[in-house]
């Protein structure tokens, strides 16, 4: 039975993630993605140092340390970002979190390959059964998404690049190296070397900064720094650490079954009952998944 450790920030990085999906569209606009990205993970990084310090985390990593956290920060916060943030342009932010549940596939297959860890019978069939439930869900959202064939078909290929990149990163935090490492520490310089490559980025492809002094926005750009990032990362790593990829990527299968919740109560959202059975088959693969025992990794 998996302990409070790892239920308590499992269900705090779902709950938080399940709101961020409609805050992302809030963003879209005025500023270009990358610079709102750029912003997000800045604020998220001064977060992060500020916890470091707070808790005596050394804020040092050395050559070692940086040498995972650069490339941790491409592939979580700034690939994954750019292509999620850029796909929300062209779909709805509900099928974007839905088409994101499919985390779960690579992450498992790539723990398999890299991290030896294997997989129980009835995780496969836990997963079999949350995957129908989504793919349930992409067929409702595809039918009711107003976007044009081509702008849909961009927009969740966007969002699968944004799945591999994060998978990508997902895994590295399974490794031995990344557990080596203060998650405070690591955290804050990944988050840090990401926003100034999301910065690069957006400046050669957007020009200067562009800030829209809108509260909304502003309170967004807090929201997804602050709780959506330094404290959603923090624990859902944490859960990584814990359990290994596969079993933490279920926060992205129930995440869409909330983001859809909380848009029928501020966007009007319309469940068919198509996607009302996908919802349900998704949490009861979700239950039945996440209960498996975890088997013992082969030695050698």
């Amino acid at each position: 039975m998996l302990r409070a450790r790892v239920l308590i920030p499992f269900a705090v990085a779902t709950l938080i993630w399940g709101s961020t999906w409609i805050v992302i569209r809030d963003q879209l606009g005025v500023v270009p993605p990358s610079w709102s990205v750029t912003y997000r993970f800045l604020v998220a990084a001064v977060a992060m140092f500020a916890y470091a310090l707070a808790t005596g985390a050394p804020l040092r990593l050395g050559r070692a340390g940086q040498a995972f956290a650069i490339p941790f920060g491409v592939a979580q916060f700034v690939l994954n970002f750019n292509f999620v943030y850029r796909a929300e342009a062209h779909i709805t932010s509900g099928l974007v979190a839905v088409v994101f549940a499919l985390l779960l596939v690579p992450n498992a297959i790539l723990a398999r390959i890299f991290l030896k860890q294997p997989v129980a019978g009835r995780f496969l069939g836990g997963s079999a059964v949350a995957l129908a439930g989504v793919a349930m869900l992409i067929l409702h959202e595809a039918r009711t998404d107003a976007s044009s064939g081509p702008a849909t078909i961009l927009g969740v290929g966007l969002t699968f690049l944004g799945v591999l990149s994060a998978s990508a990163a997902n895994v590295m935090q399974g490794t031995e190296r990344a557990r080596a490492l203060p998650m405070a520490s690591m955290l804050a310089w990944g988050m840090l070397w990401g926003a100034g490559i999301d910065a690069l980025f957006a400046w050669m492809t957007a020009g200067p900064p562009i800030v829209e002094w809108r509260w909304g926005y502003l309170a967004g750009i807090l929201h997804l720094g602050i709780l959506a990032s330094a404290v959603a990362f923090t624990c859902y790593f944490g859960v990584i650490r814990a359990v290994g990829p596969a079993r933490a990527a279920y926060s992205s299968v129930i995440t869409p079954v909330l983001a859809m919740l909380l848009s029928t109560v501020f966007e009007g959202y319309r469940w068919s009952l198509l996607a009302a059975a996908g919802g349900v088959l998704a949490l009861a693969g979700l239950a039945g998944g996440i209960s498996a025992p975890r088997p013992a990794a082969k030695s050698g």
